[in-house]
C-alpha cells in the first residue's frame, strides 16, 4: 500500500516549467531573436555566436531561455538569471495599477514590468513604452479602462500585441501599426478592456530621422 501510494506521488508531481523540453523551432526562434539583438547593438559578434551554440544545444526551456534573460523586453519568467533575488523573479505573476485622473500617464526608459497590468485613467493620455523596459514574463496582460483619453504602447521590435479581447473603443479608432496581433513574438502584450473618447495605438519604437 505504501508503494502504491509513493509511485501516485511520483506521477503527479508537477514538473517545474524550466524543466519542459524545447523543440527545434522553438530554438530557431530565439536564434532568430538573437540576430535582432545583435542588429540593435545589444550583444556583439562573440556573444551571439556564444549565445546561439547554447540555444542550438538546449535541451530544456531553463536552458534555452537564459540567453535572453538579461536582453531588455526578452525577460522568461523561467529563466532567472543566477542570483536572481526570488521576489525578483515570482514578480512576474505580481499586478502593476496605474492610475491617474486628469494628467498624462507616462511609463519609459528602465522600468520594472510585471505579467499584469492595469490602466486606469480619466481625461488623460497613457503612453507605454516598453522598449527598454525590464518584462519579467513572456505573456503581459494589459487591461485598460480609460476615458477621454489616448492610449499609445510601445513594444519592441521581436514582441507581439494580442487585442481581441478589447471589448470596445468608443469615439476613436484601434491602430496596430505593428501587424503583429495575433502572430508569434516575446513579450506578447494581451491588451483587454475599454478605451472611451480616444484611439488605442501600437506601434514599434521610431527608427532614424523620420522615424
Amino acid at each position: 500500500m505504501g508503494e502504491d501510494q509513493a509511485e501516485t506521488a511520483v506521477s503527479t508531481k508537477p514538473l517545474n516549467p524550466r524543466d519542459l523540453r524545447v523543440s527545434d523551432a522553438e530554438r530557431e526562434h530565439v536564434v532568430a531573436v538573437l540576430e535582432k539583438a545583435i542588429g540593435r547593438g545589444l550583444i556583439d559578434l562573440d556573444e551571439f555566436t556564444e549565445r546561439t551554440d547554447t540555444a542550438l544545444a538546449a535541451r530544456t526551456r531553463g536552458e534555452l531561455n537564459v540567453v535572453l534573460a538579461d536582453l531588455p523586453g526578452l525577460v522568461h519568467r523561467d529563466a532567472v538569471v543566477p542570483g536572481t533575488p526570488p521576489a525578483a523573479a515570482n514578480f512576474a505573476g505580481e499586478r502593476l495599477e496605474l492610475k491617474a485622473h486628469g494628467s498624462n500617464l507616462v511609463r519609459k526608459g528602465r522600468w520594472s514590468v510585471p505579467g499584469n497590468l492595469s490602466v486606469l485613467n480619466k481625461y488623460g493620455n497613457t503612453t507605454l513604452d516598453f522598449t527598454q523596459a525590464a518584462v519579467a514574463s513572456p505573456v503581459v496582460n494589459i487591461e485598460l479602462s480609460t476615458k477621454w483619453g489616448s492610449v499609445e504602447l510601445i513594444i519592441p521590435e521581436q514582441a507581439a500585441v494580442d487585442v481581441n479581447s478589447v471589448t470596445e473603443v468608443k469615439w476613436g479608432a484601434l491602430n496596430d501599426r505593428t501587424n503583429t496581433n495575433g502572430h508569434a513574438g516575446t513579450p506578447r502584450y494581451v491588451v483587454s478592456g475599454r478605451v472611451h473618447g480616444g484611439s488605442l495605438t501600437i506601434r514599434h519604437p521610431k527608427r532614424g530621422l523620420f522615424g
